[in-house]
């Protein structure tokens, strides 16, 4: 059965299913990089913060050490300058993920969302 929007009505129903996209990837994106990220203490995963507005996601991790973990940059002396984890970590994995969430996890999400309305 086709659903009848009224034109006049598109806009909310977009802005809508976009607000909740933007929730839905952004606590995917989080959980996808905790799972990712190497614990030792459990400090740094414990460190991942999400933050959801409107249109807009972000997901931080303040702790000292999580770039050089996380990215592979700003390494310590004490590494050589040789990235390295004792879990393997792959640097950069959080752009790693948002390439997967864009090319996968969206558009299904996206699709998923506006057949639910």
């Amino acid at each position: 059965m086709v659903r009848q929007i009224k034109l006049d009505q598109i806009d909310d129903l977009m802005e809508e299913a976009v607000q909740k996209l933007v929730k839905k990837t952004t606590l995917q994106w989080t959980t996808l990089s905790k799972k990712s990220t190497p614990v030792v203490s459990g400090n740094l995963r414990n460190g991942w913060k999400t933050d959801i507005q409107k249109l807009q996601g972000r997901i931080i991790n303040t702790v000292e050490y999580a770039e050089p973990v996380i990215y592979g940059t700003s390494l310590p002396d004490s590494w050589n300058g040789k990235f390295r984890t004792k879990q393997q970590t792959i640097k950069g994995f959080p752009e790693l993920q948002a390439k997967q969430l864009t090319t996968g996890y969206i558009p299904k999400e996206l699709k998923r969302i506006i057949r639910s309305k």
